[in-house]
């Protein structure tokens, strides 16, 4: 009788049953990982902005400081990109992924191996090219790191190439990374952005988008 006639309450009152809804609970990603995965994304950013700002300056003091905060903040993601397999080794704490088709669960892992590869590879390409120029490499201050090659002018130049590809394509995934996760918050309309936000950021987004849902 009291499950009749709470049934009936909510009936009568909409906004009660859409107060449950504007709370459901989101599966998220362990604090580390969150902390991890927008701290690279920073990293990223700042190296590149390093670099492009570097182009648009003719000062040779300024380009070189320039240069020697891109190859700091390069290092700092390689370090950053080896915790979070590190982290992933650990088999921290992770969303169950079961709502998601089988495409999108292997599409997803495709794209995070492409971008840990290179995450990995581009900081070390730009390592190694620093060295084949006879040029030291020093993160804020600190060091040299160790060389890893001898200096060579022809190894110079296709590491150059080689550093300048793979960083455009680390962007590059990075934008398709970033495009789907958009996709599925405002398309597919389910939580994989939401469990990789700060939990205020979170929150925010969540109580946002039910309360849509609810009108």
């Amino acid at each position: 009788m009291s499950a009749l006639l709470h049934s009936e309450s909510l009936a009568m009152h909409p906004s009660a049953q859409s107060h449950r809804v504007l709370h459901t609970p989101v599966e998220r990603h362990h604090r580390a990982t969150i902390a991890l995965h927008w701290a690279t994304a920073s990293l990223i950013l700042g190296a590149v902005a390093l670099i492009l700002v570097r182009d648009l300056v003719d000062t040779k003091a300024l380009r070189a400081l320039l240069l020697e905060g891109h190859r700091g903040f390069g290092v700092l993601v390689l370090i950053a990109a080896t915790a979070r397999l590190v982290q992933r080794a650990r088999r921290l704490p992770r969303p169950s992924e079961a709502d998601m088709p089988a495409l999108f669960r292997r599409a997803a892992s495709a794209t995070h191996a492409m971008l840990y590869g290179l995450l990995l590879a581009v900081p070390v390409l730009g390592w190694a090219l620093s060295c084949a120029r006879g040029q030291a490499v020093y993160v804020f201050g600190l060091g040299p790191l160790p060389t890893l090659l001898a200096r060579s002018a022809d190894l110079a130049d296709t590491l150059a190439d080689c550093h300048g590809w793979a960083a455009w394509s680390l962007l590059a995934l990075v934008g398709i990374h970033a495009f789907a996760a958009m996709w599925h918050h405002f398309v597919r309309r389910d939580p994989v952005l939401l469990r990789m936000l700060p939990s205020l950021f979170a929150t925010r987004l969540q109580a946002r988008r039910d309360a849509d849902a609810a009108i």
